[in-house]
């Protein structure tokens, strides 16, 4: 049995999320409260007493693990030679757009979608083309006709996949995946399929590798995937990119090297590996946790803050909350929760498409944590929309 409720001191440890004012609560950037697995704690500490930390090479059991928990856990089978270590998923999005497209084409992304996405691209001379995702108000689905027209543009030369989609939380499904293959390898746009969130299901909720539904979809893509959302371990930059043509994959061994993003730390091997290897217990129990979570606050929501509404979903510990009965700019909406009560989340206007009316949620921390974020968000919404406490 682990321990997810022990809070956490995380102020001055050089911390991006916890650098904040005091009286301050951060739920916002997408890592965790949590300490990782105590395996993994074992086995860096084992690598640091060693005392030497020259450069690093890539050994069979960093391979091993890699392959072994995607065929086991998810069924993707990866040859050893398909596998390239990076620093991270973000460097590697870069990377590859950097390789595989020329100033001024055109990059597809669905939207709402992760932010850094545009950065990746506009910062590179591209240009962001969004498919955006259609939405009744309870769920999120893909737009084919409009997702066929733009991926028939001759300008649009790379398709980045979030699977499972952050922030929405949702996993496609095969058909959804293997109906999107299909119509990148009619109009030759390679796929980026970013992955790194696909450890972070629901309890009995698996995803599928978009290199998995058929070879069609495994002959144009390249998958991104870590260690580092599923156990907290951002902060080591591990990370790795599969691809199995081996044409596509040179490319991106290529662009990856002359970016010089392919080089472990003297860590990064040794907590990518006993992660794969030794966390498993954790991290069911960490997805039992958080699943928990999810369901203080769809509670917490329905009964106390009905004005805002919980997209459903099935992946992440980032929750999508609908603010469209309160507000038409989340931007603004969040300022004022955190101006009102310390509460720091995401605003949904960076994440492109319908976002301008969301609010995204970081629930992976305390439940008493937890608990204090949601009644600061309930406090700041009610005084939002001129209710009195």
């Amino acid at each position: 049995m682990y321990d997810f409720d022990t809070v956490i001191d995380r102020k001055n440890t050089g911390s991006l999320k916890w650098d904040v004012k005091e009286n301050e609560l951060p739920m916002w950037v997408a890592d965790m409260d949590f300490r990782t697995a105590p395996e993994i704690v074992e086995a860096i500490a084992k690598r640091v007493e060693h005392g030497v930390y020259g450069y690093s090479v890539m050994p069979d059991e960093w391979y091993g693990a890699y392959i072994d928990w995607w065929s086991r856990r998810h069924g993707l089978t990866m040859e050893q030679e398909g596998l390239i270590f990076c620093t991270g998923v973000v460097p590697a999005i870069s990377s590859v757009v950097r390789k595989l497209t020329t100033p001024a084409e055109k990059v597809l992304i669905q939207t709402p979608v992760y932010g850094v996405f545009f950065n990746c691209i506009l910062n590179n001379g591209r240009q962001v083309l969004e498919n955006p995702l259609s939405y009744n108000g309870k769920e999120y689905s893909i737009d084919f006709a409009d997702l066929e027209e733009k991926l028939s543009d001759p300008q649009t030369a790379l398709m980045i996949l979030c699977n499972p989609h952050n922030p929405i939380g949702k996993i496609w499904d095969r058909e959804t995946l293997a109906k999107i293959g299909s119509l990148c390898k009619k109009h030759n746009v390679t796929v980026l399929a970013d992955e790194i969130h696909c450890d972070l299901t629901d309890p009995n909720c698996g995803y599928v590798p978009f290199a998995s539904v058929s070879d069609e979809c495994r002959s144009i893509s390249i998958t991104a995937i870590a260690p580092t959302k599923t156990f907290n371990l951002a902060g080591l930059q591990t990370a790795a990119v599969y691809v199995h043509d081996k044409a596509l994959r040179h490319k991106v061994w290529r662009g990856l090297n002359t970016d010089e993003v392919a080089e472990p730390n003297a860590f990064a091997v040794t907590a990518a590996a006993a992660a794969f290897t030794e966390g498993e217990e954790w991290l069911n129990e960490l997805r039992q946790y958080v699943y928990e979570n999810k369901a203080i606050v769809g509670e917490f929501l329905e009964s106390e803050l009905p004005q805002v509404k919980l997209v459903p979903s099935q992946a992440t510990y980032l929750l999508w909350l609908d603010c469209g009965e309160v507000t038409e700019d989340a931007q603004k909406l969040s300022q004022f929760i955190r101006q009102e009560t310390g509460l720091f989340l995401s605003h949904g206007n960076q994440y492109g498409g319908n976002g301008n009316r969301f609010l995204r949620l970081n629930i992976a921390c305390p439940k008493a944590t937890l608990r204090d974020g949601l009644e600061r968000l309930k406090k700041a919404v009610r005084k939002h929309i001129g209710l009195a406490e």
